[in-house]
This record gives structure tokens, C-alpha cells and sequence, in this order.
């Protein structure tokens, strides 16, 4: 197959030619001619006002519910919804049944991935059936390529299990990754705990419970010098704790979620059940010091918490309802309300998550191969459901005004556009 793209800036600063106009001209999946004009004929020509062209974007934490719960997502309409966002790579939680907690489901996930259009990275758990109580096979995962270590949407509340874990992947050199909540605190609260969940009669979530397992964390990063990604950071203390850290040059990172960047609890007021997270929206204070941080560059990257759900899970009392919320498609076009520029942008979905978690850097350059997302950072579009791909619809940004249209990925040698 030959694709020739016409006339896009590329973008990233992986590349010589960041923020120059070209045509590339793609042939079996690889890049086989960069120049200012290409007139050479091709299977598929792709043209677009204001075209823009970056290595594949990466998504560092999203569900797909494969194997156990296919109701909810499958490989395959998980790589679907990651394809339409413009993803080339996805990281996918344990959180399955059973859980990617040995090699066999590690094994599993690579072999049935490995003809769709996303390369998909298994997390392993860090404890055993992610229950927090022991190690799992970390390292037998790791040779099966498991890409890096969370207990996903089930934090790790023992600080020695941590503690090990962290030990135990710095000869590999992984990542930790995980999502700060202390369940010793407010473990009922379905919202943030403030003047609204009072208002609406909700218990609430006190954001201590986040800000105290983000110092514990770091604390037991600094006594075992290894690497640790927070994800899902929710509240303005809790980018404090880590900025400290930062500048202590503590090997941490961290990801902010689509959905905390553009809804506070004030919200919640309508009992809008897609809008039911862990962590849950914060005070418009905190979403603020969220989307400053993230413009700035103190948040690495953005994880899209990609947590599909059944129908009859969130379409039912709020108390009752699931958390989570399915959201890859509408990613950077939430993103792209925030950033700082188109260019910085393409660096935190694409080049920050791949040095992140050790991914392969690839190239915009003749004779490597394609791997590309292909935008429109200026197209604004409201979004609508039937621009979801996937098994789920439980998407809070359907009727939303975004920025940035998604004109598709090319990687595996294969071609994917949004129609």
C-alpha cells in the first residue's frame, strides 16, 4: 500500500523538520520520500486544511475489559476507540478477569493484539489478582512484555508492598504506576467532599485521601531511587507534593485525565452518572491549577482513564452507578483546550509517554517506519456519540464543544481514518 500526505507540518521536536510543510510519501508502511512537493501517484491520498503530522500518540492508562469483561470492551473495539483518537499506543490496565497478573494473560493480550491497528501494552498488576497482598510474577510478566506495573483502578494501599515493588523493578528499569487514593478515608464518599456534595446530600471523598498517598509515595521514592508515574492527579496540593519532588529530581512523572481538566463538582449538580470518577472532580479551584500545570508542562502527559462501562451500570441511581468513563476518542480534543501550543501538544501525547515508560522513539524520516497521527489542531467540532467507537457510550463529552479534529493513524502498515 502507498499513502502520500500532502502538504503537513510536522510536529515534534524528535524531528529536523518540527514545523515545516512537506509531503511524505509512504510505501508499505514505510516512510520512503519527505519532500516540499510530491506528485508521485498512491493507493490513498490524504489532504486536509492545516494539516498536521506527529509520531503516534501514546495513551498511558485505558481499560479495555479483555479478557472477562467483553460486554464492556473488547481488543479489538478498544483499539478501535484509541485508533479514533489518534493513538498508535495504548497501555491497558489488569483489571480484568482473570487479571493480567502472570504471563499467561500478558501473553494473551499481545497475541490477539497483535494484527489491529494499536499496539497495545499490557500493564502487569504489581500485587497478585490485584488484591494488594503480594507480589505478582513481575518479572516472567516483564519478559512477556509487560510494559510497566500498577494495580490500575485498585491503588496499592501497603506502603511495604509498594516499597517492594518498587525495589523490584529498578534492575529492569520499569515504571510504577499508580492511582493515588487511601481507602482508610472517606471509602464511601462518591464525590469530592465539599460545599456541593453537601449540597447535594452526597458523601464525600476528601481529597486528603489523595494528597496523603502522593507524599507517602514519594517518600518511599526517594528511599528506593526508583520511577514512579501518578496518574489521574486531581487536586492543587497534590501537583505541589510533585513539583517539590521534581525539583528534588525524584525520578516521578505524572498524567492528568480529559475529565478532570475540563469538569469540576459543580458539575455534578444534574447527577450526571458519567461524571461518577475515582478520583472525582474537584473544587474549580483545583481544575484550575490542573489546566495551569498541565499548559506549563508540570503534568507530563494526559491519560485518558479510558473505563468503559455496561449501559445498565450508569444508567441508574448516581449511588449505584460505576465509576468511570469512556473517553478516547474525545481525548485531544479536550487536551487541545488547554495547551500551550499544537507543538508542545503532540510532544505530551507522543514523545513524554514513550520516554515515560520506555517506549521506542520513532522518527519522521525517509527510510523509517510510518508511525504517525495525522491532525487538525484548529478544527473546532461539537462532539457526538456516534463518533464513538466503542462497545460503550457512557462518554460525558458528547454535546461538548472541542478543539482539534483527528484525521487518523498510520502504523503496522496500516491505514486508520476517522470518516
Amino acid at each position: 500500500m502507498t499513502v502520500l500526505i500532502k502538504q503537513a507540518t510536522i510536529s515534534g521536536s524528535s524531528s529536523p523538520l518540527q514545523g515545516q510543510v512537506k509531503d511524505i510519501f509512504i510505501t508499505n508502511g514505510i516512510i520512503s520520500k519527505i519532500a516540499d512537493s510530491i506528485s508521485d501517484s498512491a493507493d490513498v491520498t490524504i489532504t486536509d486544511t492545516n494539516l498536521y503530522v506527529s509520531i503516534g500518540w501514546v495513551d498511558s492508562f485505558a481499560n479495555f475489559a479483555d479478557p472477562g469483561y467483553e460486554q464492556k470492551e473488547t481488543l479489538e473495539t478498544g483499539a478501535a476507540s484509541a485508533a479514533a483518537g489518534g493513538f498508535t499506543d495504548v497501555l491497558i490496565t489488569p483489571n480484568t478477569q482473570p487479571t493480567a497478573s502472570g504471563k499467561s494473560v500478558v501473553e494473551y493480550i499481545k497475541q490477539k493484539s497483535q494484527d489491529l491497528p494499536v499496539n497495545i501494552h499490557p500493564i502487569g498488576s504489581v500485587s497478585k489478582n490485584v488484591e494488594g497482598k503480594e507480589l505478582s510474577e513481575m518479572y516472567d510478566m516483564h519478559q512477556s512484555a509487560a510494559i510497566a506495573f500498577s494495580d490500575g483502578t485498585h491503588s496499592i494501599q501497603s506502603p511495604g508492598l509498594l516499597l517492594k515493588a518498587l525495589q523490584y523493578v529498578l534492575p529492569i528499569g520499569a515504571t510504577i504506576i499508580q492511582l493515588p487514593d487511601d481507602k482508610s478515608i472517606s471509602s464511601q464518599g462518591l464525590m469530592n467532599e465539599g460545599i456541593v456534595s453537601t449540597q447535594l446530600g452526597l458523601p464525600g471523598k476528601a481529597a486528603i485521601a489523595e494528597e496523603l498517598m502522593i507524599a507517602r509515595d514519594i517518600e518511599l521514592l526517594r528511599y528506593t531511587g526508583s520511577k514512579l508515574h501518578i496518574t489521574g492527579v486531581s487536586t492543587e496540593k497534590g501537583i505541589a507534593l510533585i513539583e517539590e519532588a521534581k525539583k528534588q529530581n525524584l525520578r516521578v512523572t505524572c498524567s492528568v485525565t480529559p475529565m478532570h481538566l475540563l469538569f469540576c463538582d459543580e458539575d455534578l449538580k444534574g447527577y450526571d452518572t458519567n461524571l461518577k470518577l475515582n478520583p472525582p472532580l474537584r473544587t474549580a479551584s483545583d481544575r484550575a491549577a490542573l489546566q495551569k500545570s498541565f499548559k506549563d508542562g508540570l503534568i507530563d502527559c494526559i491519560a485518558s482513564h479510558h473505563s468503559p462501562q455496561h449501559w445498565d451500570d450508569k444508567t441508574c441511581e448516581f449511588e449505584y452507578a460505576k465509576n468511570g468513563s469512556e473517553s478516547l476518542e474525545a481525548v485531544y480534543g479536550i487536551a487541545n483546550l488547554f495547551a500551550k501550543g499544537y507543538h508542545s501538544l503532540a510532544e505530551q501525547m507522543g514523545i513524554v509517554p514513550r520516554k515515560i515508560f520506555g517506549l521506542p522513539l520513532p522518527e519522521i524520516k525517509e527510510g523509517q517506519e510510518a508511525v504517525l497521527t495525522l491532525f487538525v489542531p484548529d478544527a473546532t467540532f461539537t462532539f457526538e456519540e456516534r463518533m464513538i467507537k466503542s462497545k460503550s457510550k457512557n462518554n460525558p463529552f458528547i454535546g461538548q464543544q472541542l478543539k482539534g479534529k483527528i484525521v487518523g493513524i498510520i502504523n503496522k502498515n496500516k491505514l486508520t481514518l476517522n470518516q
